[in-house]
């Protein structure tokens, strides 16, 4: 029985419906079977969150009452198809149980609230057309599926709800702490989906949370950003209150205006008219030089893995007979036993090579700010360690492995590029390095003098 049910989840994995008649034949319960099994998904889980179309259409008509069935997170199929975007999976499943649309999983959603944060609209639009009611429902701390679609980053998904749920009350909704769409799309600073909501006549602009906070009042507590500008001008051309109520005299609202840019706190202020282009165009070119340098290090990573694992000459295919010399065994470089003093400074090079393509990945991928002068220079300093011993890496081997008749010439050219090389890179070092240590000094010398005169005045002060 354990070998037909293992069968029945391969089946499942390929989406082979040919293979589920089979075992249905050798064990007419065989499905009954997988309902109560050890497993924490059936077949049609499997199946389902694969996107194999034809065999879900198959189990669902031999056995319908798998559509209910939940898995250890307590989703049903129609979750994992969801979440996943298989269209055709979807369509099949609410065909045959339609009240799965409003079944939730452990963390209170349904098929429409993953689809949503997954940013799967064509499976948003049939679960939609199926059963609109579950787009009322609430999940964790109060939040409905617009909020969801706001944290999530999934404007295309909020545009098609708003589009499709005419409700009042859902688009002004608040969740536990207050916060509705405009608050939220502020605080995670999110420039196209404050446009599209201030675009939307339902929404209430002004409304305040349990801080009595309004959008714009979380734009000033929030940290500065570049989009600060952009989004303030889209919230005051909207009339956002805030500002109004903060130069009334809160103490709240005094601390705030005393914290924030002037330009956030005068709203008649002159903003400079490049800093909202200025400041896309340095995010764009900060992001374009992150991807490119992932890039460049993955292949170099790649490289070095490759020529590390498969070095230069191939590996001996089998022993050496009793008596050959050299003596040799399968699996070992060749490189390594006829140039072992070259083989030992390959591998170092090779290594260095490889550990630095990595340790700039794990530089991009931590975290780190990568507008920070000294994280740049260190991220170029790996950089340049590990292109310098790729370039390395690659002489020793031309100069190994070609015949030593015609290597004569090519070792000077490659000495010369390598010597030409080692003084570029160290120019650039050199020129990045001073102005590091200018821009700090400068920051330092910056400060000192903020001392001095805080010290002085200070002083006078006393006197």
């Amino acid at each position: 029985m354990e070998d037909l049910e293992k069968k029945l989840y391969d089946a499942a994995v390929e989406g082979r419906a040919a293979s589920l008649q089979e075992l249905l034949r050798q064990d007419p319960i065989i499905l009954e079977r997988a309902m109560v099994n050890q497993f924490s998904e059936t077949p049609l889980h499997v199946a389902a969150m694969l996107g194999h179309s034809d065999f879900v259409r198959e189990i669902v008509r031999i056995n319908p009452q798998l559509t209910n069935e939940l898995n250890s997170m307590r989703s049903t199929p129609l979750h994992l198809a969801s979440a996943k975007g298989h269209v055709e999976v979807v369509r099949i499943l609410i065909f045959v149980d339609p009240q799965t649309c409003l079944a939730r999983d452990r963390n209170q959603m349904t098929a429409l609230h993953l689809a949503a944060l997954k940013g799967r609209i064509e499976v948003v639009k049939v679960l939609l057309g199926e059963k609109p009611d579950a787009a009322q429902l609430s999940v964790h701390k109060g939040e409905n599926i617009l909020h969801m679609c706001v944290k999530h980053h999934q404007l295309e998904a909020l545009k098609l709800l708003l589009d499709k749920v005419s409700d009042q009350d859902l688009v002004n909704a608040k969740d536990s702490d207050g916060n509705t769409l405009l608050h939220l799309a502020v605080a995670h600073k999110q420039v196209e989906t404050i446009e599209f909501l201030l675009s939307e006549p339902a929404l209430d602009v002004n409304a305040k949370n349990l801080n009595r906070m309004t959008a714009l009042d979380i734009l000033i507590q929030s940290r500065s950003d570049l989009r600060d500008a952009e989004i303030l001008e889209s919230l005051r051309q909207a009339n956002v209150d805030g500002i109004q109520d903060r130069n009334k005299g809160s103490p709240f609202h005094q601390d705030s205006a005393s914290q924030a840019p002037s330009f956030l706190v005068n709203p008649n202020s002159a903003l400079p008219n490049n800093l909202k282009n200025k400041g896309k165009h340095r995010e764009d070119w900060l992001e374009e030089m992150r991807s490119a340098l992932m890039i460049v290090a993955s292949l170099i990573a790649s490289v070095a893995f490759q020529a590390g694992v498969n070095p230069p000459g191939g590996l001996w295919q089998d022993d050496s007979k009793p008596g050959d010399q050299p003596v040799y065994k399968a699996g070992f470089s060749i490189f390594a036993r006829n140039y072992p003093g070259d083989y030992v400074l390959f591998y170092i090079y090779n290594t260095i090579s490889f550990i630095s393509s990595l340790s700039i990945i794990l530089l991009l991928i931590s975290g780190l700010p990568v507008t920070r002068k000294l994280f740049m220079w260190i991220l170029m300093v790996v950089t340049w360690v590990a292109i310098t011993a790729t370039a390395l890496t690659y002489s020793l081997i031309i100069s190994a492995v070609t015949p030593v008749e015609r290597g004569k010439n090519m070792e000077d050219i490659i000495g010369w590029t390598i010597v030409a090389w080692i003084g570029l890179m160290a120019v650039l070092l050199i020129v990045h390095t001073i102005r590091l240590i200018v821009k700090i000094e400068k920051k330092l010398r910056k400060r000192w003098y903020g001392r001095r005169k805080m010290v002085s005045a200070t002083t006078v002060g006393c006197v």
